[in-house]
């Protein structure tokens, strides 16, 4: 192939080609020597259409990864689960949760649709509570330590509709693979904070640096402080590839195409990454 790891954007939130479909969510094909893994499913089925489109077959699914449990991450699970017949499912507990979010006045239901959640039903589920092992070679964290006091990891999420029980999103896990190169780091929407989860996937994995880290950093509302911090540790940990996708937010990304000129590049649809 000429490459370790190959990763493809199913779904993100903007596309970049006209035959294909964004919508707002995460959804990543990723092909491992000879396992292929689904991660994240966005919010509807239109990860199928541009799977077809781009040449991938789902059926060859061997693994589904479900960073946490919102509905643009989950969404197209009910779609794809019977054509990732074979694949075993890795989740946080906490993901099949009750979730909202609170915008001013209004209060929205965020969590796995009750379709999402039959659907894993008498599926070979894998809940990540601790760190899992895949396959050799790759794992996910399971539930990330939140150390760093300047990463605001909360926010408006709530685990009841009146908004009286903080939801602290306990379900969010990231996805790390070695390669030739280094650690891939594939990030969903990183809750539990960007440097957190790298720090932790550092210590799991006894490696120094991180050749790659892909994916959603939920940085749309960190301050600028908390974005140059985050720079800071890419930069310590030597990041060589980084692509920035679905909620990582436009002033951060100015941010990074700043710092990392050479070593960044957006996701959308379409977009294929060889590692």
């Amino acid at each position: 192939m000429g490459y370790d790891i190959r990763i493809t954007v199913l779904v993100d939130n903007k596309t970049s080609r006209a035959d294909l479909i964004a919508e707002h969510g995460l959804s990543l094909w990723i092909e491992y020597k000879e396992e292929r893994i689904l991660f994240d499913t966005g919010q509807s089925n239109i990860l199928i259409q541009n799977a077809k489109k781009l040449g991938i077959n789902l059926a060859q699914t061997d693994a589904i990864i479900l960073s946490h449990g919102h509905y643009d991450h989950t969404g197209g699970l009910s779609a794809v689960i019977d054509i990732a017949a074979k694949a075993k499912i890795y989740l946080h507990p906490a993901a099949i949760g009750t979730k909202f979010i609170r915008k001013t006045s209004c209060v929205k239901l965020i969590g796995m649709s009750d379709s999402a959640k039959k659907a894993i039903q008498g599926r070979h589920v894998i809940w990540t509570v601790t760190p899992a092992q895949l396959f050799s070679g790759m794992a996910v964290t399971g539930q990330v330590p939140r150390i760093n006091n300047f990463e605001d990891v909360g926010g408006d999420f709530f685990l009841d509709e009146t908004c009286q029980k903080a939801d602290e999103l306990l379900d969010d896990q990231t996805l790390f693979i070695e390669s030739a190169r280094g650690l891939i780091v594939v990030l969903g929407c990183a809750h539990s904070g960007v440097i957190n989860t790298l720090d932790y996937v550092v210590k799991l994995s006894g490696q120094k640096c991180i050749y790659g880290a892909i994916g959603g950093m939920h940085l749309l509302n960190a301050s600028a402080e908390r974005i140059e911090y985050t720079i800071e540790a890419f930069r310590r940990y030597k990041v060589q590839k980084i692509g920035l996708a679905h909620c990582t937010g436009l002033k951060a990304i100015e941010k990074f195409k700043d710092a990392f000129a050479d070593q960044c590049f957006i996701c959308s649809v379409g977009t294929r990454i060889n590692l």
